[in-house]
């Protein structure tokens, strides 16, 4: 839905010196472009009588104070409620900000799919942007080198949000994708009471590559999702998967096991202390041209992990876990593939974790509607947000925005 000619995105343009031209948002360089003009193309859910506040101001509203680290719709409009007339302006506010009832009506209502669909393809284009940048200016020529490496690689796992049920007592559960390098969160969607992960995998994919193709990019995932359909559609979009295998898919998991692994090389090897633990992790990698039953699978990888408490005589504990790739040989270098392989866990230490401990979500009572659904996507907005902005300690830069609230405005553009 276009702007109308009262959006505050008008206001923005005018009320603020460090605004780009948005009257010329087309013609602006992609990792410039406002939050507000994406913002600006999500359907509002309201009857046009009696609306006060355009649904853009809203949602920018929610947006700057979840930036700030508010958890629920009362610290939304308290938050809201307190800031200085600039930001009120910035913002599209006129006389008095929403109140608490229209930020939870608003925020139940709204389709989070075009919610995240707009926030999420605004956050890849700035990390596209930020990633050339960066590379431009330290005179990265590599990416054409053989075996240098996919650039990309996106984490694909699911989270329960264990505080927010539907009427049958089912906690909303939500499928996330987010990117290893950068920690942005590249698209969410919640999953069907009905079904499970596996159903919203490949919408999740598509509504990620409409934004910025998958073209070259490496999609890691759990066991749940080693699915063959799911690999001939990232093959059908040049796209590349590590999948972990396991007992869902056991006579794939045989195949894997019984591969001479005795005769292969270890190819890299890892060693780390931390959480009160040592740990050694190895990797093997061998060919797969045929005899696996999987699709487009050129090798194969074993993982075997080797933990024990520090400072402790208990014997080693070991795992051994099983993969498979499209990726080959002439792709990537052993290093760089084992930390695709690790960096699959980011997913939970960068996002899940974060959410959880920073936005107290699992604590969370919002359950109506779609308020868990849209509340999920406001955070992982804020996380991600703060990341491109330089932030590493995602609690300290809530504080320090909620101490600034000017720094939540410019955060916007």
């Amino acid at each position: 839905m276009s702007a109308c000619s009262s959006s505050p995105i008008t206001v923005l343009a005018a009320c603020s010196d460090a605004a780009p031209d948005l009257a010329n948002a087309a013609t602006v360089d992609p990792g410039a472009e406002d939050l507000l003009v994406a913002l600006g193309a999500v359907t509002d859910p309201r009857k046009c009588r009696g609306v006060r506040h355009q649904l853009v101001t809203v949602l920018a509203a929610a947006v700057c104070a979840v930036l700030a680290g508010s958890r629920s719709y009362t610290v939304i409009a308290e938050w809201a409620h307190d800031l200085p007339i600039s930001v009120w302006l910035r913002l599209g506010m006129s006389r008095r900000a929403p109140s608490e009832s229209t930020f939870r009506r608003v925020l139940q209502r709204v389709d989070p799919d075009e919610l995240d669909t707009a926030v999420s393809g605004w956050l890849a284009r700035r990390a596209a942007a930020s990633t050339s940048t960066s590379q431009t200016g330290a005179g990265q020529t590599g990416s054409g080198q053989a075996g240098a490496g996919p650039v990309r690689a996106i984490a694909i796992d699911g989270k329960t949000a264990r505080g927010a049920r539907h009427g049958d007592g089912r906690a909303v559960h939500l499928l996330g994708a987010l990117d290893h390098g950068s920690g942005v969160v590249l698209g969410q969607t919640e999953v069907d009471q009905k079904t499970n992960e596996i159903t919203a995998f490949l919408p999740l994919l598509e509504r990620i590559d409409r934004a910025c193709p998958l073209t070259g990019a490496v999609i890691t995932a759990d066991a749940l999702h080693t699915q063959d359909r799911h690999a001939r559609w990232l093959h059908e979009h040049s796209a590349h998967y590590v999948f972990v295998v396991k007992g869902n898919r056991p006579t794939l998991r045989a195949q894997l096991a019984d591969l001479p692994w005795r005769t292969v090389p270890v190819v890299d090897e890892v060693r780390g202390r931390g959480h009160g633990r040592v740990e050694t992790r190895t990797l093997q990698l061998c060919a797969v041209a045929a005899g696996i039953g999987f699709p487009h699978a050129r090798l194969a990888a074993r993982i075997v992990r080797r933990r024990r408490p520090i400072n402790s005589t208990k014997r080693w504990s070991t795992e051994t876990v099983y993969a498979v790739t499209s990726l080959g040989y002439s792709d990537v270098r052993a290093h760089r593939l084992a930390k695709i392989i690790r960096g699959h866990w980011h997913i939970e230490n960068q996002l899940h974790w974060v959410r959880d401990v920073t936005f107290a979500e699992d604590l969370s009572q919002i359950r109506t509607g779609t308020g868990p659904a849209v509340m999920a996507v406001l955070r992982n907005l804020a996380i991600s947000r703060h990341r491109l902005a330089g932030a590493t300690n995602i609690a300290a830069a809530c504080r320090d925005t909620a101490r600034h609230p000017l720094r939540a405005a410019d955060l916007l553009i």
